[in-house]
């Protein structure tokens, strides 16, 4: 048995876990570090993807646990779990090799976007239900080469409607899942400049005249740039109203940003326990690494960092699941999250020495993966920003 499993709560000091999260979390925690990591080390280090046939069993056991699809409200038939505890399966779920971009290796289903949610009952059985019931993909195309951190501006993407359908002509980057996907949620501009002028549309991935392109970067997997080019849409695909985009895109990044952060911890304290596990049997100069107190700290360092963070994702998806505006708690919550699980696995690789970087253990490529998340969903410092200005406006 995972001996964190044994440990119980230590992770989280005096603060006790209410007793439904925490069982939900340990029956995560269990499958994912015995059936889930079993399969996962049949694969090749910087794999993306499970065979349907390694898959299929992992996804069976997870149905049957009530833990199908998590994110989706249970009407739908998702496992419907607030924010909070979407916070605490994330953590356990992405501790994987492949977890920050495929938690648990898809073994939970893969959610359909939420704002999908928000559309009429057509465009919820056409598109939403399949990506629960038959694992149907979609990806969610913001960002464009003229920006993504401000998309109320940067968005150029134009949709002009004519007659009953909408022809979209320009291109979209860094758009993550697109060429293995069914379908698409689209912002483009239908109106003038500024958040106003934004709509969203409902796009199949086959559609005449989207291509799709690779964009090698850093990572095990690659984003792509989507090229539009007279795609015509039908109007009964517009999600939402027009001009009502900017709020649905708003919707999508900030409740996301609760499960991104709080993945992207789970990654830093399974580098820990490997860090720590080390530490403990590594013997050097006549005694073990963990005597050392240049270790010490740098272990408990990244001790105290994780907790604090923490609690800082809790505290943003608590002040969520209550209802109230929790976008200045979500920028908060990514900006330590991410640089915090940086730093902490860069020391455990420090720590490890040449065996940190190679490809024997999953930290280096956690690494090049929590460098990528410090730009995604919003880089640090445009998160700042929304921080600094707060503070100065004294709404804090």
């Amino acid at each position: 048995m995972d001996q964190r499993v044994e440990q119980g709560d230590r992770s989280f000091g005096a603060w006790q876990m209410p007793d439904e999260y925490r069982e939900m979390r340990d029956v995560v925690r269990r499958f994912v570090q015995t059936e889930v990591k079993a399969v996962e080390d049949t694969l090749p280090h910087d794999a993306t993807y499970c065979p349907e046939d390694k898959l299929k069993p992992l996804q069976d056991k997870a149905k049957a646990m009530g833990l199908w699809c998590v994110r989706t409200p249970e009407e739908f038939g998702g496992a419907g779990l607030n924010l909070f505890g979407q916070a605490i399966w994330a953590e356990e779920a992405k501790q994987v090799r492949m977890g920050l971009y495929n938690a648990a290796m898809g073994a939970f289903g893969i959610d359909p976007p939420n704002v999908i949610w928000e559309g009429n009952r057509q465009q919820i059985e056409k598109y939403g239900l399949p990506g629960v019931e038959k694992g149907s993909r979609c990806f969610v195309a913001i960002s464009e080469s003229s920006g993504g951190a401000d998309p109320g501006r940067a968005i150029q993407l134009k949709a002009e409607k004519i007659g009953g359908k909408y022809i979209l002509n320009g291109s979209k980057m860094w758009i993550t899942g697109a060429a293995k996907a069914d379908w698409g949620i689209v912002y483009a501009r239908t109106g003038g400049r500024g958040r106003s002028g934004i709509s969203s549309f409902i796009v199949d991935r086959d559609t005449p005249g989207l291509t799709v392109k690779e964009i090698p970067v850093i990572r095990a997997y690659s984003p792509f740039e989507l090229h539009f080019d007279n795609v015509e849409v039908p109007a009964e695909n517009l999600l939402g109203e027009e001009g009502m985009g900017f709020a649905l895109a708003e919707k999508w990044l900030v409740d996301n940003r609760i499960q991104y952060s709080a993945g992207t911890l789970g990654v830093a304290q399974a580098a820990l326990d490997i860090a720590v596990k080390w530490a403990n049997e590594r013997e050097t100069f006549g005694s073990r690494l963990a005597d050392k107190q240049a270790v010490q700290w740098m272990l408990a360092d990244s001790d105290m960092e994780l907790r604090a963070a923490r609690l800082i994702v809790y505290e943003a998806a608590w002040r969520g699941d209550l209802g109230k505006d929790f976008k200045l708690e979500a920028s908060i919550a990514k900006v330590t999250a991410t640089e915090t699980a940086g730093r902490v696995v860069d020391r455990c690789m420090q720590i490890l020495g040449g065996l940190g970087v190679s490809k024997e253990l999953p930290l280096e490529r956690w690494y090049r993966e929590l460098r990528i998340h410090r730009i995604g969903e919003g880089p640090s410092e445009v998160h700042r920003m929304v921080v600094a200005r707060n503070v100065l406006n004294g709404r804090r």
